[in-house]
């Protein structure tokens, strides 16, 4: 029968310590009834000590969220104890989580105390967190460092006054996964009384080994895993959550243990957590980076689009993504190009998706990632190309904070040069606007976008944008330029044109 992992979040608490994150309390409660439908069994929802603020939103997560355990941290000491318990006492299953250092480094140059009154320190803030709740945790700080006998002193002296949950924290990032799951057997063999209690890790990221010491321990015997979302927190960050409950649940035959969390939800809570904490999530970030189901090698391409498994051991539905992504670069090949294009509503030929894909391929050695819009482009400019009716001969715009956006435009048609000038709302709708004049056809700007084709201050800007006469059909125009305005309008000259070009094949 597989065993049950309990996952006890501290993205309110330990996460919210990263450097520049600071959430109010509303925030605080908007990320903890996210993680109540995320399913995990614990919110530490903050350190009431520390400040009003923290206290309130505590206190305001508590009496709101239910289904949930909700803890308060505290020092060992009875302030901290007593000011927890008054932020949690609301909360459906409220829980005390109370520390203490036991490394020597800590105990000599921060406590100042000896190993005696550490002990002492622990059995008291235990005993006094368990006359207000039945549910106290107990952390001995620093543990990986802590020297393994008064470890387990302090362990078993802590069970012995009430402690439900012992906590051995990887504080400082210092383990490697063989050894933290050693001092994790060590406890299980060595602690008289360690079978009663839930035994619980939390590892720090320092060298990069959170995941996998949690992971090494869960082996070992640990009961409960501690983390944040996206492996926020002090320093380098926690053990990254979603990163754990994936392990878990992908290599069940190595760990046979279950969570009770709702994987089709982790992606969400990612990204409510990385909005209101400011801090993004890295494009290459396992399960919930923007890269962590997309594919661009033409290889995997292929293989992904043949049989998802052949490169993705997670199906992205799981974690709340609704799809992979097939990134189109210069690495793509045609298999994924060629549904990509069907995707868009393109069938071709294969003498045109050879040609398609030769421009295609030119086009990506300037541009590291092709949007659907260069795709449509593609197609309409190299295999449905459009006579230019009107083109660009010159283009002045007058505009600044404290004058009105003007444009005169002077469009060739045949031998002719016309002109005309309009003032908009900005210099781009000025442009449309004396466009407008010249044509004759007044047109909906649908949407308007510009990326950097090359780099450097001189870069060439590409501008993509999309037009509709009275509402109805729309055309796609592209123009090309080291000046955006003039990009702009080349751009919407070239979407007029497929607007007139259409319209007088329909007449014919």
């Amino acid at each position: 029968m597989a065993r049950r992992i309990y996952i006890f979040d501290t993205t309110l608490r330990d996460g919210e310590q990263s450097p520049g994150v600071s959430l109010n309390a509303g925030e605080k409660l908007q990320i903890a009834r996210q993680l109540a439908k995320l399913g995990v069994d614990v919110i530490e929802a903050g350190f009431p000590i520390t400040s009003p603020g923290d206290f309130e939103a505590v206190q305001l997560i508590a009496r709101e969220v239910r289904g949930v355990t909700v803890a308060a941290l505290a020092r060992a000491n009875y302030a901290d104890i007593d000011r927890a318990w008054e932020a949690v006492r609301e909360a459906e299953q409220p829980r005390i989580h109370t520390f203490i250092a036991t490394s020597p480094i800590h105990m000599a140059h921060k406590l100042r105390m000896t190993p005696d009154q550490v002990l002492e320190a622990a059995v008291a803030a235990v005993k006094r967190a368990k006359s207000y709740v039945s549910d106290v945790e107990f952390s001995c700080e620093d543990a990986s460092r802590s020297e393994l006998d008064f470890l387990c002193r302090v362990v078993e002296a802590a069970i012995a006054a009430g402690a439900t949950v012992i906590n051995i924290p990887d504080t400082v990032g210092y383990a490697v996964p063989e050894e933290f799951a050693r001092l994790i057997r060590e406890i299980r063999r060595r602690v008289k009384g360690i079978e009663k209690v839930v035994l619980s890790v939390h590892c720090h990221d320092d060298l990069g080994l959170a995941v996998a010491n949690s992971l090494a321990a869960v082996l070992a015997g640990a009961d409960q895993v501690e983390g944040a979302i996206n492996g926020i927190g002090e320093r380098a960050g926690n053990a990254a959550l979603e990163e754990v409950i994936m392990a878990l649940h992908t290599r069940r035959d190595q760990f046979n243990c279950v969570t009770n969390i709702k994987t089709e939800e982790i992606y969400r809570t990612s990204r409510l957590v990385s909005s209101l904490t400011g801090m993004p999530v890295q494009p290459n970030k396992a399960v919930v980076g923007k890269n962590a189901f997309a594919h661009e090698s033409g290889i995997h391409q292929d293989g992904v689009l043949k049989e998802r498994t052949t490169y993705e051991i997670m199906n992205p539905v799981m974690v709340g993504i609704s799809q992979s992504t097939l990134v189109l670069g210069k690495h793509s090949g045609r298999h994924a190009f060629r549904q990509r294009l069907e995707e868009l509503g393109y069938q071709l030929t294969d003498e045109e998706l050879n040609k398609a894909f030769a421009r295609f391929k030119a086009l990506a050695d300037k541009k590291k990632e092709i949007t659907d819009a260069d795709l449509e482009a593609i197609v309409e400019d190299e295999l449905r190309p459009v006579p230019s009716t009107y083109t660009l001969e010159y283009l002045h715009i007058s505009t600044g904070t404290t004058v009105v956006p003007t444009a005169t435009v002077g469009l060739r048609r045949g031998e002719e040069v016309l002109e005309e000038a309009a003032c908009g709302n900005g210099p781009v709708d000025a442009i449309c606007r004396a466009i407008d004049k010249i044509t004759g056809v007044p047109c909906v700007l649908k949407s308007w976008g510009v990326s950097a084709v090359t780099g450097g201050k001189d870069a060439i800007g590409e501008v993509t944008l999309k037009i509709a006469e009275n509402g109805g059909k729309t055309y796609l125009g592209r123009g090309f330029s080291t000046d955006i305005l003039e990009a702009s309008a080349k751009a919407y000259l070239n979407a007029v044109n497929r607007l007139l070009w259409e319209k007088g094949k329909e007449k014919q």
